[in-house]
């Protein structure tokens, strides 16, 4: 008897907790005596468990995770490198030092998002286990009993992958500003005064860009970037090859700058591999790494075939 009145006890509560995301805050503990509120939105750090509770996020992130984190941290990088190559020119001797800057400030932008965010002080984060795409859009859920008054349960329940995205960005916008003018304005000398800011005027543009990406299209993109890395990192790898008109190996060893794209790309491989994989049976996801100079290599054999010189050539004659 007792047991049925518990069910009928835990089934109720269930009933008067709607929505998804929906929860009851502890509100006073002592000892194993627990009361908790009224149903309704979850404080930040915490999300509903199967009771209907609002738990506190404890674990630790999982490496899927640090794997997106990293990935939404290496887009404003690679944007920055690519923008400052293309508006330093190849004579300029300031893209060297805008390189290694841009890799300074989005380090230390992701190392200071890293200390304050909870807990405060420590290179360490809490999360909360992301369970299904919906976790990323509880805004989407909230429920309405009467149909006619919605109940406002919108809470970050991937805490903290979602929000501390946007603290990085801030930080990395904030870094740009304070430390890139300065440097531009002492080495790039050898560019007009128009060009100089260009690449900086750039991320203006795409740090909203990558904001709005991620405010809109977070949870999918955290299902997704496995694959947007091989995708995006094998057709650059093949533009950049038929645009250098590398077509055997002597043509890759020729410069180092080449080299360097190259172990680039292979690096982007890598870190697609091992996303795909999570690397959960360690014997078995391993030797997917073999696969990495594959579509280099691929190229190299093919490329007599198709000739990317002849192909430009005939391009910039307008055949």
């Amino acid at each position: 008897m007792k047991g049925e009145i518990q069910q009928s006890l835990g089934a109720w509560v269930l009933l008067t907790c709607l929505g998804l995301y929906c929860g009851k805050t502890l509100l006073f503990k002592n000892g194993s005596t627990e009361i908790y509120g009224e149903c309704g939105v979850c404080p930040r750090g915490q999300r509903t468990n199967a009771q209907k509770y609002c738990q506190p996020c404890t674990e630790s992130p999982e490496l899927y995770d640090w794997l997106y984190l990293g990935f939404m941290a290496m887009l404003p990088l690679v944007l920055h490198w690519f923008f400052i190559e293309w508006y330093s020119g190849k004579k300029s001797s300031s893209a060297l030092f805008q390189h290694i800057t841009a890799l300074f400030e989005c380090s230390m932008a992701a190392i200071i998002t890293l200390l304050v965010s909870d807990p405060v002080g420590v290179l360490y984060i809490r999360s909360c286990r992301v369970l299904m795409l919906s976790d990323w859009y509880t805004m989407l859920y909230n429920p309405s009993p009467d149909y006619v008054t919605t109940v406002h349960c919108t809470h970050e329940a991937v805490y903290p992958l979602y929000t501390i995205v946007f603290i990085y960005y801030a930080f990395c916008l904030v870094l740009m500003m304070l430390l890139r003018p300065l440097l531009v304005k002492k080495i790039a000398c050898g560019l007009g005064k128009s060009d100089r800011f260009k690449s900086i005027y750039a991320a203006l543009y795409f740090f909203p860009i990558l904001t709005v990406l991620q405010a809109v299209g977070g949870g999918l993109l955290y299902y997704a970037f496995p694959y947007i890395i091989l995708v995006l990192s094998l057709v650059t790898l093949a533009v950049y090859m038929s645009a250098s008109e590398i077509e055997n190996c002597y043509d890759l060893l020729v410069r180092k700058k080449r080299l360097i794209v190259l172990f680039s790309h292979w690096l982007l491989h890598a870190y697609g591999i091992i996303s795909i994989s999570r690397v959960d049976k360690l014997e078995q996801d391993l030797p997917l790494l073999a696969l990495v100079p594959t579509p280099a290599l691929f190229y190299l054999f093919t490329a007599k075939f198709t000739e990317p010189s002849r192909i430009l050539s005939e391009g910039a004659n307008g055949h």
